[in-house]
């Protein structure tokens, strides 16, 4: 599928997903949280079994990536963008962290465009130079307007889930390469080391 055909509302989602990725410059007008709050805030897209021990990876005062917590189990999460607008978090299985590290070594070097990055990412995976997950690694997704440190909630909140099944098809999954109702579970990029199923349930009125 070329990122170029899609249609807006999949063109959105290809960006949301390629910016799930920290970036890797600093911006004089941004303010970074402090670590506390970098991290309470990350874990809010955690299940909440997972969230104590997620390994959280923020930015330091000059907006660079950096590890601010260890993790005792599988899950990595990641801060909020403060360049960007509104509120979003993920955290996913530490199988996709190569592919997600790949992202974060791709903006660094300035290349910022979502279908570029898709690309780049799936050649590598092709050619066996990048890793991919063996079995089915979830990520997590959640955008809002604001996050309040001081209650841990974060407003209009919004969760969306992201399946990674590398090289599946719909023949593979019996989902459909295409939601049919908001809401449906759909497999996207079918057939690449990109594949995964799209959960997005309908957005609050």
């Amino acid at each position: 599928m070329s990122f170029h055909r899609l249609g807006p509302g999949l063109a959105a989602i290809v960006l949301l997903l390629g910016a799930v990725s920290l970036r890797c410059g600093g911006s004089s007008t941004a303010r970074i949280a402090d670590e506390a709050e970098q991290i309470a805030a990350a874990v809010q897209a955690a299940p909440a079994e997972f969230a104590d021990g997620a390994r959280v990876i923020g930015h330091a005062p000059d907006g660079t990536p950096v590890d601010l917590r260890s993790g005792t189990n599988d899950l990595v999460c990641l801060s909020d963008d403060p360049t960007g607008d509104g509120f979003s978090v993920a955290c996913y299985h530490t199988s996709l962290e190569p592919f997600m590290a790949m992202g974060r070594a791709l903006r660094a070097e300035g290349i910022t465009d979502a279908g570029e990055v898709l690309k780049r990412r799936n050649e590598a995976a092709d050619a066996g130079s990048l890793a991919m997950p063996s079995a089915p690694a979830t990520l997590y997704v959640l955008t809002g307007e604001s996050f309040d440190a001081t209650t841990g909630t974060v407003a209009g909140a919004y969760m969306r889930w992201v399946i990674y099944t590398p090289y599946a098809t719909s023949e593979t999954t019996g989902l459909a390469s295409s939601p049919e109702f908001e809401g449906q579970p759909w497999i996207m990029f079918p057939g690449t080391a990109s594949a995964h199923i799209m959960i997005s349930p309908p957005q609050p009125e």
